[in-house]
């Protein structure tokens, strides 16, 4: 009984298996069939007008799977070569950094009423406003500092960090007060802001935007110096989040009081805008007419007892010093790139400074009234209304008397 695969005569004699055996190593498997050069047409396809029984394959068809796998790497190639090709000669620039507006200033000098007070500058300190006044930039205290909207505590530290360390260097240093090159209030500062900065300290002009004292607090050495190194200071930092959310906006809020006299030490003089001491304070000497009469007659009456009674004028100018106040408010910009390179960008500052001259020209420097001098009848530089092109507002106020040292007992 033969089974369901042999022949129906039985398997032949002397091929044990049959003839199948002499085919069965081999494997015609489908990478074996889809590697032949040469197809078979089938029976449909023979029955058709074809002149030739077999069709020669197309080389890419013996690949199969592998033929996938290159059009992956060569399209992975292309894409690659493209991502290249258009980072580096793509038409459209990144976009450029947007420039710092320039600063706009107003400098406003304050004239003394009367005779600026003058004495020891310890004195003159427990006698003022400033008594209870830190020194220094231990004066210029930090906020608490949280996260402001899209900005860390880091960034906002750094932000009022930065401020707190452009006040200081523009306020407080010694080579800054005394008209030196100011390096490091301009290392702080934005670039686009550096040619207007320059441009101040090199030709100040008071048209609201070159003004050298909008940048920093500095005293024209010729007419007077620091009588004590130790400034009071007294004011606030305040930190938020600008409108538009992609900045930083940090405002300085400072007063500070110098203690200032002559540049050799001797005895005020005046200077210019300013006048020398009233006649009724200066030496007998010097005083004509009714003036000189009464003059004699008090140095008169001071030489009957000895010579220890001293006018009120003498005692004050005794140590030719005198304070000098001046209140800055500045407020800073901080983009992400000022952040990064700790630089800020100084949008406005408004500063009100006296005991001085309305005619004193506190555009280039501050020239301070000193102990025993008044301010003249100079009035600032006119105000032009019809000249639309010009930002210049020439201004001046009054002292208070409340601002300065308290008279002697």
């Amino acid at each position: 009984m033969t089974g369901p695969g042999d022949p129906p005569e039985g398997t032949p004699e002397g091929a044990p298996g049959g003839g199948e055996d002499e085919y069965r190593s081999v494997v015609f498997d489908e990478s074996f069939v889809r590697a032949a050069r040469l197809q078979e047409f089938s029976a449909q396809e023979r029955m058709g007008d074809h002149a030739r029984a077999v069709r020669s394959r197309h080389a890419w068809s013996r690949f199969g799977g592998s033929r996938q796998a290159v059009i992956l790497v060569l399209l992975i190639a292309l894409a690659f070569g493209t991502a290249i090709y258009m980072g580096v000669r793509h038409p459209y620039r990144a976009p450029e950094p947007t420039p710092a507006p320039p600063l706009r200033s107003t400098v406003v000098p304050l004239a003394p009423v009367g005779t600026v007070p003058g004495g020891r500058p310890a004195d003159l300190f427990d006698r003022s406003p400033a008594a209870g006044f830190r020194i220094g930039a231990a004066g210029v205290n930090l906020p608490v500092v949280r996260r402001t909207g899209e900005f860390s505590d880091s960034q906002v530290m750094t932000a009022l960090t930065t401020a707190k360390e452009y006040v200081v260097r523009s306020s407080l240093d010694s080579d800054t007060l005394s008209g030196g090159p100011a390096r490091g209030v301009r290392l702080l500062l934005d670039t686009s802001q550096l040619d207007q900065f320059d441009r101040s300290l090199r030709r100040p002009s008071d048209d609201g935007r070159h003004a050298a004292t909008g940048w920093l607090v500095r005293f024209d050495p010729s007419q007077a110096r620091l009588a004590d190194p130790r400034v009071r200071v007294n004011g606030t930092l305040a930190v938020e989040s600008a409108a538009a959310g992609n900045a930083l906006e940090v405002t300085a809020d400072y007063t500070f009081v110098y203690a200032m006299r002559p540049p050799d030490g001797r005895p005020a003089a005046g200077g210019p805008g300013n006048t020398a001491p009233a006649a009724a304070e200066r030496p007998a000497g010097s005083a004509t007419g009714s003036t000189a009469s009464a003059v004699s007659t008090s140095a008169s009456t001071a030489s009957a007892v000895g010579g220890k009674v001293q006018s009120a004028a003498a005692q004050q100018r005794a140590d030719g010093a005198s304070l000098f106040t001046v209140r800055r408010e500045l407020h800073f910009r901080f983009d992400r790139d000022d952040l990064r390179d700790r630089r800020l960008e100084v949008q406005s500052s408004y500063l009100q400074a006296g005991p001085m001259s309305c005619s004193s020209g506190p555009e280039s420097a501050l020239r301070p009234l000193l102990a025993g001098e008044r301010a003249g009848n100079g009035r600032p530089q006119g105000t032009d209304p019809y000249a639309h092109g010009s930002t210049n507002a020439s201004l001046c106020g009054v002292m208070a008397p409340s601002a300065e040292p308290s008279p002697l007992p």
